[in-house]
């Protein structure tokens, strides 16, 4: 599976764009923030898919509520890899983890890294343990975008209505 991001990181742009005016904001002075939004996301996340309890018989929330999750963070990772002027734009799906706890996990481990690092190595890898989750999801990747673009309208209302 091959993913074109070149038109998610394009639209991310402008999304940024609007709320650094909006909210008198850089790149360089939200990043820490960022990448602390993003850790936030795949943990609510891995809460809604509820991959990890195991103490639970409840099943994961609808897939609208588990993709809406995902999507936002997409949104802080293209963010992101816009931030520190990432050159790939194309990836490809690598091998992944048997559970979605344990992709979560390695996601995790290597968002992590980026943090120390804040490099575009170690946002790639980052970035591609994230996206290796989407098989695991069982959908295909034209779902996420689609999911993408639905929240990029909510987020784009929140900014004009003084979110």
């Amino acid at each position: 599976m091959t993913i074109d991001l070149t038109n998610l990181y394009l639209q991310q742009s402008e999304l940024d764009e609007t709320i650094a005016r909006n909210h008198d904001v850089s790149y360089e002075s939200t990043r820490d923030r960022r990448i602390l939004a993003l850790l936030v996301e795949l943990g609510e996340f891995a809460n809604a898919t509820r991959c990890f309890k195991y103490w639970s018989n409840k099943k994961s929330e609808d897939q609208h509520i588990v993709l809406d999750e995902y999507v936002d963070g997409l949104h802080f990772f293209l963010s992101l890899g816009l931030d520190i002027n990432v050159s790939k734009k194309i990836y490809h799906r690598t091998k992944y983890e048997d559970s979605l706890t344990k992709q979560i996990l390695k996601t995790y481990r290597l968002l992590c890294a980026f943090l120390v690092n804040q490099d575009e190595a170690s946002y790639i890898r980052a970035f591609q343990a994230f996206l290796n989750i989407v098989p695991l999801l069982k959908v295909r990747w034209s779902t996420i975008e689609k999911a993408y673009l639905k929240k990029l309208d909510v987020n784009y209302n929140r900014q004009n209505n003084n979110y």
